[in-house]
């Protein structure tokens, strides 16, 4: 038998996101700091985030590439780029909406993220639809996250 700790993500639903809207694609993001993941007398923070994907446009789009620009309090600048986020290069038809969530590691306990995402149109236009810029940030006025066993 193995015990196994699955920590409980956060509930996103009463923060205001960051939003960001480029050619009928508005993507938001909510985040928080995510202590069970965090060791920080090791100067480890991490952070969960969620991003939501709507499709307000016309047609059929396609996510196809991530470009993220991190940033720590330090001013240290990380850039990840890949294909398609948590592992999918989802399509969404006018009015759909695509969620997931991630986590992004940290030295400080503060930071922030934006960039964009490549997307393709019916016609295999690819575009930019911009990533909100937005906070991470270990402290007093952020909702802490709590374990379950």
């Amino acid at each position: 038998m193995t015990n196994s700790f699955r920590p409980k993500l956060p509930d996103f639903s009463q923060q205001k996101p960051a939003v960001e809207t480029t050619q009928g694609i508005r993507v938001e993001v909510r985040s928080q700091y995510f202590p069970p993941e965090s060791k920080p007398e090791s100067n480890l923070f991490y952070f969960v985030y969620e991003v939501q994907i709507f499709n307000e446009s016309e047609t059929v789009v396609q996510l196809l590439r991530r470009h993220w620009v991190i940033r720590d309090a330090l001013g240290q600048v990380e850039e990840v780029k890949g294909d398609g986020v948590v592992g999918q290069q989802p399509v969404l038809a006018p009015d759909q909406v695509f969620r997931y969530v991630s986590a992004c590691p940290l030295w400080t306990p503060r930071g922030e993220m934006h960039g964009h995402y490549v997307m393709a149109n019916e016609a295999g236009e690819e575009f930019l639809a911009k990533i909100p810029k937005f906070r991470l940030g270990k402290g007093s006025h952020l909702r802490l996250v709590k374990a379950e066993a």
